[in-house]
């Protein structure tokens, strides 16, 4: 490029662009920022790495660059406003998580999601443009997360932001990169190797007796999560006609969960439960109109996914654990270990929680380890013990 003053630019965000001027010397990077009517400014924001090396202050390469003026950009001309189809101005990362918890909606998702992000985002970077945002401000959210949470609990949290800006991108071709949120909102790794708490068959007990003391509702709640591992917010979605206790084989029409990529259809497989359970379901949701839920609270209002929190935590108390460690969740996890010791297929245990394969051997692999173990055992050689001693008669002894 020839030595000129007056740089040449590329486009980098909805009204914003990055320049270079070739100088005598090291060129300069120059920040350019439309004023929506007509007119821009600019600003020199550091020396391009011609001849020095990038030590991303005073001298930039390419890419700290375009950080830098996203960063100085609101500085230098304001830049805001709320994107959707009929505004050209730039979304912010609160009307992304907007529009996000908008399509979880339409395709049956979870908008959870949305609310966990919006419980930890700060006002400051709610109101940044996802088209200005940089690496560093997302890394240092994801940082200050870490700080407080489990690597398990970042994870979900950023996905779910992830998720939002990467939704917005799709939808607006003034959104040039993706590279802020893939570097700045990187998984942590090994963050599914957090310990899942697994409860002995006595220990599960207890916690139903203690559950049944707080109402014979939520007892009714905690055993059914107890025997068939699922959510609560499956739980709280049974219907009376789900309850299928008129044949041999007992049985509850388990609704999905709306976890996982892509439209949730809210599908139903059979999950089996023992004579016990299905007798207190059907005197429970006796007189009830089949499409009515099979688990209420007293008030006979569903549950919500947070009703049983508290209950649950006294409920653990009372049954001397910890409500800290020992939440609900952990009745599930009992129930994925169980079936796994029992000598349950991974699949059937996986349709059985409404999980996949992957995420089983993933989560619970020392226990899928300690359960191929014991099968592997059974057909071990053994150079040392005599051929068939204990299990071989010969013929004439039988005769």
């Amino acid at each position: 490029m020839p030595v000129s003053k007056k740089p040449v630019f590329v486009k980098i965000g909805l009204g914003l662009g990055l320049g270079y001027r070739r100088n005598e010397t090291a060129g300069t990077w120059v920040v350019r920022v439309a004023d929506g009517a007509g007119g821009n400014s600019t600003k020199a924001i550091g020396a391009a790495d011609d001849f020095a090396e990038a030590e991303g202050k005073d001298v930039l390469d390419f890419w700290q660059a375009q950080d830098r003026a996203r960063t100085i950009a609101p500085t230098i001309a304001r830049v805001g406003g709320v994107g959707d189809a009929a505004d050209s101005r730039p979304a912010t990362i609160a009307s992304a998580l907007d529009r996000y918890e908008a399509d979880l909606k339409i395709r049956g998702g979870d908008a959870g999601n949305v609310a966990r992000v919006r419980a930890h985002l700060p006002d400051t970077l709610a109101k940044k443009s996802v088209a200005l945002v940089t690496a560093r401000d997302l890394r240092s959210w994801r940082d200050d997360l870490a700080k407080a949470f489990v690597p398990a609990t970042v994870n979900r949290t950023t996905n779910g932001l992830r998720a939002a800006l990467n939704l917005a991108a799709d939808h607006d071709e003034h959104i040039p990169s993706r590279r802020a949120w893939e570097t700045g909102l990187a998984s942590i790794h090994d963050a599914e190797e957090s310990r899942n708490v697994i409860l002995d068959e006595p220990v599960i007990r207890i916690i139903v007796t203690k559950a049944n003391e707080q109402s014979a509702e939520f007892g009714l709640l905690v055993e059914a999560a107890a025997v068939t591992g699922a959510r609560v917010s499956q739980l709280s979605r049974l219907e009376v006609q789900d309850l299928q206790d008129g044949r041999g084989d007992l049985r509850l029409m388990m609704p999905s969960s709306r976890k996982g990529r892509g439209q949730k259809k809210i599908s139903r497989r059979p999950v089996p439960i023992p004579a016990g359970l299905a007798a207190k379901l059907r005197k429970m949701a006796k007189g009830r109109a089949s499409d009515a839920p099979l688990l209420t609270k007293p008030s006979l209002a569903p549950w919500k996914k947070s009703d049983h929190s508290r209950l649950f935590a006294r409920t653990a108390r009372a049954a001397g654990q910890d409500p800290g460690e020992v939440t609900i969740y952990a009745l599930r996890h009992s129930s994925i270990v169980r079936q796994l010791l029992a000598g349950v297929p991974v699949r059937v245990v996986a349709v059985n929680h409404d999980t996949s394969v992957v995420m089983i051997e993933r989560t619970y692999s020392r226990h899928i380890g300690d359960h191929a173990d014991a099968l592997a055992r059974v057909a071990l050689l053994d150079i040392a013990a005599a051929p068939g001693a204990g299990n071989v008669v010969s013929i004439s002894a039988a005769r």
